[in-house]
């Protein structure tokens, strides 16, 4: 990933917590995909430049914490 010296916030699923609710799914379709079943199928992800405040929404609203939004860290330029 080459994000020039910006910074990178990451979405992560803690699986085990996720019971289906799709309040995520609700917030943003795209960014927090979900199964049949409403069970999330988010694996973790970079949240792309315009799209933060729809990530942080999606964490926000599932009532079992099962998405972390994890540290905002400053990216180098570069390939990684």
């Amino acid at each position: 990933m080459e994000t020039h010296g910006e910074k990178a916030m990451t979405v992560y699923l803690e699986r085990d917590r996720c019971v289906g609710h799709a309040q995520c799914f609700a917030v943003d379709e795209h960014l927090f995909p979900v199964d049949d079943n409403g069970y999330s199928t988010v694996e973790s992800f970079y949240v792309r430049a315009g799209d933060e405040d729809s990530a942080r929404r999606g964490v926000d609203t599932c009532p079992e914490h099962a998405l972390v939004i994890g540290e905002e860290v400053e990216q180098a330029e570069g390939p990684n």
